[in-house]
């Protein structure tokens, strides 16, 4: 993953990772998950990552949605 990539939240939801990942997508900011998670067991962490010059506007749509 390039170093312009940062991540701007943490989940162990892969569903709730994929709807944040397309808000921040429909609100005109580009983004990508992670999925570190072991897949048979669901244990770990996904990291939804924008580039870092988006990433005032992501956190910005974070608190505006209340997602936390």
């Amino acid at each position: 993953m390039s170093e312009n990539w940062i991540k701007v939240y943490t989940t162990s939801d892969a569903f709730a990772a994929e709807v944040l990942k397309q808000g921040l997508t429909e609100a005109g900011i580009p983004a990508v998950t992670i999925n570190k998670q072991l897949s048979a067991y669901h244990l770990g962490e996904i990291h939804v990552l924008v580039s870092k010059g988006d990433f005032n506007k992501a956190i910005e749509y974070l608190v505006q949605n209340e997602i936390e």
